[in-house]
């Protein structure tokens, strides 16, 4: 039994007493103490595939920060490297693909990945849910098929991602060959991480704002759609869709229990969009850069906005490396202490 499931109980739409607070990036630079263990690996890869130094970093932001979830480190890209197609990351640069999806060829080589071929991932979130002793939830995660797409086509991090969309609008039968096989990968992978301890899950879109809205829904939802239907009799799924403002009402039509929000939307319009769906969101991580008054009128701003019920607050985006670790936990504290 969780000592503390406020996020689950929001997720779901039961009654809270307080608003649950979890972080995007929460186990990340903003910490020294990620820093020093990231130290102890000689690269990024080796360090998400290290169970041991994973678990470790998943749970620093409980200690130090006091979220009420921790969210299991990795990255969304080893589902790629398991269906055969894999990256480096890049210092200071991002993910690369040495190798790049071009043609059916390049598809067909391309396996469904089982959960056994992320056991590194699934040893690390079962560490990470007996090290947890049930203080909180631990979340699960993968990227929604489109943002994968788009850097299996890509080779990398683009402003555009134009080499991923000239092949939906130049060969779309493959497109959605290979959107299909990253679908069922998830799918798979996900299975894994809930059998292995996650509480919850979080599909992250983190590329939806390169698409146009019909786009969006051929490329994009429909996969999500599949993934949400497969996941959300086990544990309550979250969808984040970063920039897909047109698509709440849609996201909303799919069995997702909560829908996640980017800073540049206001909470009364998705409330309204939404329906009865959970939102999470939406704070601007630039907010934290400002002094502590104006964190504090900020976050409780926004606590009003969204209300109490089916409410997880979080931020827009993730945490930025520079960010203050102390003004985070003054966010994070701002929104436990508030009283409503």
């Amino acid at each position: 039994m969780l000592k503390n499931d406020l996020v689950l109980r929001a997720a779901k739409g039961l009654d809270v007493e307080r608003t649950p607070v979890w972080l995007m990036r929460q186990a990340g630079r903003v910490l020294p103490e990620y820093r020093a263990t990231r130290a102890k690996a000689k690269n990024f890869i080796d360090f998400v595939k290290n169970p041991e130094l994973a678990c470790e970093v998943t749970i620093q932001p409980v200690d130090i920060l006091g979220v009420d979830a921790a969210i299991i480190f990795s990255d969304i890209l080893v589902i790629p490297e398991a269906m055969g197609l894999p990256y480096q990351m890049i210092e200071a640069k991002g993910p690369w693909f040495e190798h790049t999806v071009k043609n059916k060829a390049d598809i067909d080589k391309l396996k469904i990945a089982e959960a056994g071929d992320l056991d590194y991932a699934m040893k690390a979130l079962s560490l990470t849910k007996k090290h947890l002793d049930n203080r909180v939830p631990l979340i699960g995660f993968a990227g929604a098929p489109w943002t994968l797409f788009a850097y299996m086509i890509e080779g990398s991090g683009s402003k555009t991602f134009s080499k991923a969309k000239q092949f939906l609008y130049t060969q779309p039968e493959l497109a959605h060959q290979l959107l299909e096989k990253i679908t069922q990968s998830n799918i798979n992978y996900l299975k894994g991480q809930v059998a292995a301890g996650a509480d919850m899950l979080q599909l992250f879109d983190s590329w939806a704002c390169v698409l146009s809205e019909s786009m969006y829904y051929e490329f994009s939802l429909q996969y999500i759609s599949k993934i949400c239907d497969a996941l959300s009799p086990l544990v309550p799924i979250t969808v984040f869709a970063k920039d897909a403002h047109y698509a709440i009402p849609k996201i909303a039509e799919t069995s997702c229990n909560s829908i996640g929000l980017d800073w540049t939307i206001d909470p009364a319009t998705a409330r309204q969009q939404a329906g009865n769906k959970t939102l999470q969101g939406n704070a601007d991580p630039c907010l934290l850069y400002a002094d502590a008054e104006k964190i504090i009128s900020e976050a409780e701003k926004m606590l009003r906005a969204f209300g109490k019920q089916r409410y997880i607050c979080n931020l827009g985006h993730g945490l930025y490396p520079d960010l203050d670790k102390q003004k985070v936990k003054l966010f994070v504290d701002v929104v436990k202490e508030y009283k409503w």
